[in-house]
């Protein structure tokens, strides 16, 4: 689909939006963290000036929080391609991994964009769903089921709520893609996502031992539980090398 090329004044208008997001970010790991006052500072620009790029603070976080997953979700799927196209289970752990070593390496970033929710994206800006860190993730799950074919939970045995929510599901994939059979994948894929995030979250925090931190220990027994839920546990053995090497990375 083409595009319409922009403007020279929406090209001046994008790069200084850039130019703030930029600031922004690097504001995040500073002893004044951010504010729209700081940015202007760092900018260069007086507040009113600033005010005519972003409508107040929480305009501003849209942008960060969208910048920061869009450029997150790049890198997963860097991590993803790293293995065979045909190897799902491989790719989600080499996925899984990287999520949990660029959180603990920018927690700043981690915990503006995962543990501060924010309803609706920046006013004007397009929202690329496939750019999405949940995105890479959820596509992933699919691709699992289209390989292992592994049991789903039958909607008869789930809460009603949770029927509710799987008839419209909030979460960044193309569910309509999925047959109407396959629709609790939907539900799989929110509890998979809950453990990951959960145990990466306690980690980023630090709200357990820092031994157990240091030694991916709660982190590899939810890979194994992963495992089970998403019908790989015979691909274990396989994987524990790859694990091993993608803990061990420093990049």
């Amino acid at each position: 689909m083409s595009t319409v090329p922009m403007t020279r004044r929406e090209r001046q208008r994008q790069a200084t939006v850039d130019e703030i997001v930029e600031a922004a970010r690097s504001l995040l790991s500073e002893p004044g963290g951010l504010s729209l006052r700081a940015v202007a500072v760092k900018m260069g620009m007086t507040a009113p000036a600033l005010y005519r790029y972003v409508d107040d603070y929480q305009g501003l976080l849209r942008l960060v929080t969208r910048d920061i997953d869009h450029e997150t979700a790049a890198m997963l799927r860097e991590a993803r391609d790293s293995q065979p196209e045909d190897d799902p289970a491989a790719q989600i752990i080499c996925a899984a991994v990287a999520f949990r070593r660029w959180a603990l390496a920018r927690r700043e970033e981690f915990a503006l964009v995962f543990a501060n929710p924010l309803a609706a994206p920046a006013e004007g800006v397009e929202d690329l769903s496939d750019q999405q860190t949940g995105y890479v993730f959820t596509e992933l799950l699919f691709r699992l089921w289209r390989k292992y074919d592994f049991p789903l939970p039958d909607v008869a045995d789930l809460d009603p709520l949770v029927v509710d929510a799987l008839a419209e599901p909030m979460i960044p994939a193309k569910v309509d893609d999925l047959p109407e059979e396959a629709r609790t994948l939907v539900w799989v894929c929110m509890q998979s996502w809950a453990q990951l995030y959960g145990v990466v979250t306690l980690e980023v925090f630090g709200h357990c031992d820092p031994r157990i931190i240091d030694s991916a220990a709660m982190f590899r027994s939810m890979l194994s539980g992963q495992a089970l839920l998403l019908g790989i546990s015979a691909e274990v053995d396989r994987l524990a090398p790859l694990i091993d090497a993608w803990l061990g990375r420093s990049d």
